[in-house]
């Protein structure tokens, strides 16, 4: 049933989240969890690990030992999950305003964040990279940053800056210049678009979507026909071992 896969790629990403949590102190320091406003993404890796190993364990015990009440755990699970991604997938599209809404208060919190944690700092620059976008709506998100803040009682180096993950890239240099995006927004605005991007990563995002909606569909209908084969797997091994208990032979 996969169960086994499941298994072990649970301990997998368990292992990858465990040891970027020992890389930057946090097993040693857990109230570090605590102190980032944004969201860590290894604790999304973590996550994930979880619920991956705790199901394959549940299925891949449960039909050796022909346990029925892992099985059933198993089966319900995966059913539950199904539905969460389905009932997300319904109200998503319903209501996409406040879903836009939420993006965008989880965005500026992150951004608030962005100097706290480097692998927040990694996944906004890869967000901002791949979609050619800067901030939620724009440029000017990035004030919410103590360090890129405009305001005059501000010291740092980067401020009226964005990140280097803004800035449109120079075909002709070959080293990333982490500078690019210093003192930016101190010019006219008219000419930002000239060194940075300025379009706010919700609105690529809205654009990307259409863009792709096949593939989205494509992987979501894959996901949903591998679930669907696991459930029906695990009904016909409780099934199996129900009739067999009961005292029929095959």
């Amino acid at each position: 049933m996969g169960s086994r896969g499941s298994k072990l790629a649970g301990v997998v990403f368990l292992g990858v989240g465990l040891w970027a949590w020992s890389e930057k102190g946090v097993l040693s320091d857990l109230t570090k969890v605590t102190r980032l406003h944004g969201i860590d993404p290894v604790v999304l890796v973590l996550m994930v690990g979880v619920v991956m190993f705790t199901l394959g364990f549940a299925g891949c015990v449960g039909a050796l030992r022909e346990n029925i009440c892992l099985l059933k755990f198993f089966c319900g699970a995966i059913v539950l999950i199904f539905f969460l991604e389905l009932a997300v997938a319904v109200l998503a599209f319903l209501f996409q305003d406040w879903v836009r809404d939420r993006f965008r208060e989880f965005f500026e919190s992150n951004i608030r964040s962005y100097r706290d944690d480097i692998d927040l700092q990694n996944l906004i620059d890869s967000l901002q990279k791949a979609n050619q976008c800067c901030g939620a709506y724009g440029p000017e998100d990035w004030d919410l940053n103590v360090y890129f803040n405009c305001s005059g009682a501000s010291y740092s180096r980067e401020k009226c800056g964005v990140p280097f993950s803004c800035c449109v890239p120079d075909p002709a240099q070959k080293v990333v210049n982490t500078q690019c995006g210093y003192d930016v927004r101190i010019q006219l605005k008219s000419k930002w678009d000239e060194f940075i991007f300025t379009k706010g990563c919700i609105q690529a995002l809205e654009g990307w979507l259409p863009r792709n909606i096949y593939i989205v569909a494509g992987v979501f209908i894959a996901i949903s026909l591998l679930q669907i084969f696991g459930i029906f797997l695990a009904r016909t091994l409780i099934s199996d071992i129900e009739a067999v208990k009961a005292g029929h032979h095959f």
